[in-house]
């Protein structure tokens, strides 16, 4: 498998998504913007060249969009390896990449969040615990933060104090979210028309600057639904499902 870095030159041209084809769809762009800012902080973006199958996003701890303390640290945004290419080594590679470029910046380790079973859209915790990550940190509402030290003595990662305890005071749902995560440009608004069609309070609030994602009140800050002050979610979800949400909360 080969493998190229996104860059600020070729950001434009190349396919990043790994479920979008089309660079001009609204996720790919909305997408794109997060991440050329991102990139100026030292982001990487390792992927694969068969259109995005495959791909690695990490950045320095100290400017990862979630609220951990963590400094000295390399954060892991995300790995992804779909489909057919599972099983084939391809995140050993993108993960020992990671690594290899980490310890040449002279980070202390890697960070990553997961949960004590597999969550959509978290790391899966075997796959971490194979490769030697331990949890050093768990919020309330199950999210684990993994670390992978380099070394063995050193301060490890922890969440901020605003994480540790998922609530807030809003009634109705609210989803906290960022364009981390392309498919919210496209699922946010459909569930704001879903909400406001079924009559049902929801409130949308876009983190949309680093300061706002350190001190957020979710470890996941890529996508959370709260609802009457609980922290119920980080799944992405269409307007069938968030109906469906909507009856089981309900109790309907």
């Amino acid at each position: 498998m080969e493998y190229i870095q996104i860059t600020e030159e070729n950001l434009e041209k190349e396919h990043i998504c790994c479920a979008i084809s089309s660079n001009k769809d609204v996720q790919v762009s909305s997408k794109k913007a997060w991440l050329k800012d991102r990139l100026k902080e030292g982001l990487v973006f390792l992927k694969s060249t068969e259109r995005g199958k495959c791909f690695i996003e990490y950045i320095p701890a100290e400017y990862a969009w979630v609220p951990i303390s963590a400094d000295g640290y390399m954060y892991i945004d995300c790995l992804w390896v779909s489909g057919s290419f599972k099983g084939h080594g391809y995140s050993s590679d993108l993960l020992n990449a990671c690594i290899e470029d980490s310890k040449q910046k002279g980070k202390a380790g890697l960070c990553i969040l997961a949960a004590a079973k597999k969550r959509p859209f978290l790391a899966d915790p075997k796959y971490l615990a194979h490769k030697g990550f331990i949890v050093c940190d768990e919020a309330d509402n199950g999210i684990q933060l993994w670390v992978l030290p380099f070394e063995k003595e050193g301060v490890l990662p922890e969440f901020r104090d605003c994480a540790k305890h998922p609530h807030i005071e809003k009634k109705g749902y609210v989803l906290y979210y960022t364009s981390q995560c392309p498919f919210n440009a496209k699922y946010v608004p459909i569930l704001q028309d879903t909400a406001a069609k079924a009559g049902v309070p929801f409130q949308a609030i876009h983190i949309d600057n680093l300061q706002a994602a350190q001190n957020a009140p979710t470890p996941v800050t890529t996508y959370a639904l709260f609802h009457d002050g609980e922290y119920i979610t980080n799944e992405q979800m269409n307007d069938t499902k968030f109906l469906k949400r909507i009856q089981e909360q309900e109790g309907v």
